[in-house]
């Protein structure tokens, strides 16, 4: 589809709207084809491209204009032809191997962090019943336990009418409160009463001296670009320059060896299967990249930092496959421990400040010096919120910032017709979701080389990145009318600027099942079950990954259940 063929500025200056609809099936294979052709060193082999079959639903089943599902769907595919790659590298080829991609399981995919079940009872009856805090750690730390916490992470007006900025409480939101004037005991007991404080001291402020405010305390927050505001700014243009899967070579580094892969077990022939992953992360988009990676049969040891909240429902989700372990580098014995560890690894996954790992000795270049010393090469992933260089890259971020600054939220706000410019974030983690995705195309394709060519490999993934590429004309968005008709199918509950993820998450929720009633039942086939888990022994039911292999058994499954955090000592856990 040409850029002829987009409307601009339907929502927002920088948007193109596409004049007609085109099914999603259709539209995938063309986005998946556009990817793989502007992602250096992916194959553009015909026979390999063609393996992948997408199915699913014609027609949108998320809120809003973004073409969301077939970007990420596209990422799936590109996985499945690199393990395809990898499988014939390790003597598994087979020409007629069918690589398999649902788009409306890509869609519920990007809520899997509630398409959980524990003995037959959805996350969301639980949390709602006041039961599901007593079935997982708490690793919390209160993050949300006032309205007013809780609704620190949200967009909100400024004393600018033409603009909203983006507030993030970081899982620590009292100082944020402090610093716009808030007191954060003040007695207030709704979300919605917590909403219009927090507006009533922003609109105060100008968008130039909010953003100064979070500068200058090192907070997260940003003002709500549109499209061209984005692309236009100096960042935005840094980012553009890279490609959307940022895989680069490192030849400054002391020449190591092609890598071959262990042989394939008879009791595992998944394309990873040997693979060694250290992942240090949080949340969801860096935890997400190991996740996939152990689906495709890495062995992933996820490490937490004590001291650091996490999100307690994730663990139900973003641990499969996994052991998980605390370190804190603090403490010199820990940081012993953990660096034992990725002296053996050959992936190394970190979610943190580009800047934070060389001050433990595990930055870039700490284990570029490692694999010339070892004689074997790294594949360093690193995932942020803006970028691996310009002037933001090493402000912090999370996926409601890089929604907010690359022009996704405006666009959101625009779809939904609200008045005063309000903006809204996307109703779903799916930059987080997309980035994790993201990394892990970008983790495939730097194993392969390494096992072809040597040498270690920098992949980075980046929130903002992927809002922008879906932003592009390249893409483009859906038309009005498309995005009507399927609110009238969802029926999707309100959504506001002020609302926080988790209260849209819950939105989408109840429209899919409306509509999905077969679907999201844990015997629907799209679950994978796992009997007496670590969460108090009850079966534990969380979705399939989306990616499919025709002859290769457990792609659409982990072989172990997920975990809490820390669930290991440390000191026990090694590397087979």
């Amino acid at each position: 589809m040409s850029q002829e063929s987009r409307t601009p500025d339907v929502y927002g200056p920088g948007s193109y709207t596409d004049k007609t609809f085109v099914p999603i099936l259709q539209d995938t294979e063309r986005i998946f084809r556009l990817i793989a052709s502007q992602t250096p060193g992916f194959t553009q082999d015909e026979k390999l491209l063609s393996k992948v079959k997408f199915t699913g639903e014609e027609y949108p089943v998320i809120p809003g204009p973004i073409k969301a599902v077939s970007v990420a769907a596209a990422l799936h595919a590109m996985t499945g032809v690199l393990a395809d790659e990898i499988l014939a590298i390790r003597g598994a080829e087979n020409k007629d191997r069918e690589i398999t991609v649902d788009t409306t399981h890509t869609a519920l995919w990007f809520g899997c962090v509630i398409t959980a079940f524990l003995d037959g009872e959805d996350i969301l009856s639980l949390a709602a019943q006041k039961k599901l805090s007593s079935l997982v750690p708490d690793w919390e730390q209160g993050w949300t336990d006032t309205p007013l916490k809780y609704r620190t992470t949200a967009l909100y007006p400024t004393a600018d009418p033409e603009t909203w900025y983006a507030l993030h409480g970081s899982m620590n939101a009292e100082p944020v409160l402090k610093s716009i004037g808030i007191d954060p005991s003040a007695p207030i007991t709704s979300n919605e009463e917590a909403a219009c404080h927090i507006a009533e001291h922003t609109r105060k402020l100008s968008p130039e001296k909010l953003e100064m405010i979070n500068l200058l305390n090192g907070f997260c927050g940003s003002i709500c670009f549109s499209p061209k505001q984005w692309a236009e700014s100096e960042m935005g243009k840094t980012l553009a320059r890279h490609p959307l899967i940022n895989v680069k070579p490192q030849p400054h580094a002391v020449p190591t060896p092609p890598i071959a892969f262990p042989p394939l077990k008879p009791d595992d022939r998944r394309p990873l299967a040997g693979v060694k992953v250290v992942e240090m992360t949080r949340v969801i988009a860096g935890p997400q990249i190991g996740t996939i990676l152990a689906s495709l049969g890495a062995d992933v040891i996820r490490v937490n930092s004590p001291h650091l909240p996490d999100i307690n429902m994730m663990q139900l989700t973003f641990n499969a496959g996994k052991r998980t372990i605390a370190i804190d580098l603090r403490n010199s014995d820990d940081a012993a421990l953990l660096n034992s560890l990725v002296r053996e690894a050959d992936v190394f996954i970190q979610g943190f400040r580009i800047n934070k790992m060389p001050k433990h000795g595990l930055g870039l270049h700490d284990l570029l010096k490692l694999a010339g010393e070892r004689g074997r090469g790294y594949v360093y992933v690193s995932e942020n919120c803006y970028g691996p260089d310009g002037y933001y890259a090493e402000r912090p971020g999370w996926q409601q910032i890089a929604d907010a600054a690359a022009g996704s939220a405006y666009v959101i706000g625009r779809s939904l017709n609200l008045p005063n410019n309000e903006v809204v974030l996307p109703s779903l983690p799916i930059s987080d979701m997309t980035t994790g995705a993201l990394g892990a195309v970008g983790t495939l394709l730097a194993l392969r080389d390494r096992a072809t060519k040597g040498g270690s490999y920098y992949v980075h993934a980046s929130l903002a990145a992927v809002n922008a590429y879906a932003l592009t004309p390249e893409v483009g968005l859906y038309p009005q009318e498309t995005v009507k008709e399927c609110a009238e199918r969802f029926q999707w509950d309100e959504m506001r600027g002020s609302h926080h993820v988790l209260d849209l998450l819950v939105a989408v929720w109840k429209g899919w099942k409306k509509v999905f009633r077969d679907k999201l039942v844990e015997g629907s086939g799209l679950f994978q079950s796992f009997e007496g888990s670590a969460f108090q022994g009850k079966r534990l039911s969380i979705l399939k990954p989306v990616l499919g292999i025709s002859d290769v058994e457990g792609t659409r499954g982990w072989k172990t259940p997920s975990v809490p955090y820390a669930y290991e000592k440390a000191g026990d856990v090694k590397f087979a």
